[in-house]
């Protein structure tokens, strides 16, 4: 990990606060307006991943920032690509993770913001302008904030599988070869939901739920949980109990005890 002085981490939280204030009025004057449309980035065949306009213009406004605040910084973003940084930190950005919930008028989309050293994550923000909502974690930091009330993240301490609620964005949670191996974990669980996004990383970091799993996350859809996450007290992994920030499969837990039981179930042999 990037060895960093109490300034720099003051800046870089500061900054990363910033980038979140930005985005949000960009996404806001787009969502649940009439009028709304989406361009298809899916190859042929591939299903339906849409962008809007508020995905363009949150990134471009996040960029913005950075561009004024910290031009060394490299920066990774869904829409617009990478930028070459000499600083040894990368921003990565998801201008709205979940437009799908986002065109749907649902408020479980989010602004996905982290720092990252050659190591990972050090710093994570997931913002939900809409119900303003911020949840921050690294760097010293783990709280969140909101309208009706905030304070320290902190996980869960559930242990057991038939004592847990699980969540996952796709009922699919990828290929049917993973799907079964989820479903191996969703069977003992105690509720399962689905549909929720960036949110349901928000909510593990907050005490409300203990295990998210799901496939084929890209760098950009795990970097803020992941750091919030951990900060919270929790665990992120891949499903080989691996570093998970790269993306792929991923499984984040409240205890090492309850990530413990779910891997294992990931991992099972079909039977």
């Amino acid at each position: 990990m990037t060895s960093l002085t109490p300034q720099q981490s003051a800046a870089l939280i500061e900054t990363a606060h910033a980038l979140a204030d930005a985005a949000g009025p960009k996404i806001l004057r787009h969502f649940r307006r009439s009028g709304l449309s989406a361009d298809d980035k899916s190859a042929a065949g591939a299903g339906f991943d849409p962008v809007t306009e508020a995905d363009r213009a949150s990134e471009r406004a996040m960029r913005a920032v950075l561009a004024e605040r910290r031009p060394e910084d490299a920066i990774l973003g869904e829409e617009f690509g990478q930028q070459i940084g000499d600083s040894g930190l990368t921003w990565i950005l998801d201008p709205i993770d979940g437009t799908r919930a986002f065109l749907a008028g649902a408020p479980t989309w989010g602004v996905l913001i982290a720092v990252a050293d050659a190591a990972g994550p050090v710093l994570g923000v997931i913002d939900q302008p809409y119900t303003q909502e911020r949840f921050v974690g690294g760097l010293g930091q783990a709280l969140w904030t909101g309208p009706h009330g905030g304070g320290p993240l902190r996980v869960r301490q559930t242990t057991h599988l038939d004592e847990a609620i699980l969540f996952s964005t796709f009922p699919e949670v990828g290929t049917p070869a993973e799907g079964a191996a989820f479903q191996r974990v969703a069977q003992e669980a105690r509720l399962v939901r689905y549909g929720m996004d960036c949110y349901a990383y928000a909510l593990l970091a907050a005490g409300q739920i203990d295990l998210v799993i799901e496939a084929g996350l890209h760098v950009y859809d795990i970097a803020a949980p992941l750091a919030v996450i951990e900060a919270a007290g929790g665990i992120v992994t891949n499903w080989q109990g691996g570093p998970a920030h790269q993306g792929g499969q991923v499984i984040a837990a409240a205890t090492p005890d309850l990530h413990a039981r779910a891997l294992e179930r990931l991992q099972a042999p079909l039977s």
